[in-house]
């Protein structure tokens, strides 16, 4: 399976998040024999957190574009707050 997949720190977040949900419904369906399956769940794990490290990373960059002059943000609210 390594083989052929790709490395996950050269991945995008979107292909990475493509690459978890193709884990995810592939151990979902059960079709999938137990060794595999754990395999599939180890690479899910680094999936995941790839992902999560690439939205810190978009959220850090976030907060220093709308950080005021002295370096502390001006103001920050949930992207889902006017909802």
């Amino acid at each position: 399976m390594a083989d052929k997949t790709p490395d996950i720190s050269e991945l995008t977040f979107e292909d990475a998040l493509r690459a978890l949900e193709d884990v995810v419904r592939r151990l979902e369906s059960g079709e999938v024999p137990l060794d595999e399956s754990i395999d599939l769940y180890e690479r899910g794990e680094q999936l995941r957190q790839h992902c999560q490290a690439r939205l810190d990373a978009a959220q850090a960059r976030i907060e220093k574009i709308v950080a005021g002059p002295d370096g502390k943000p001006g103001s920050t609210a949930p992207f889902d707050a006017g909802n």
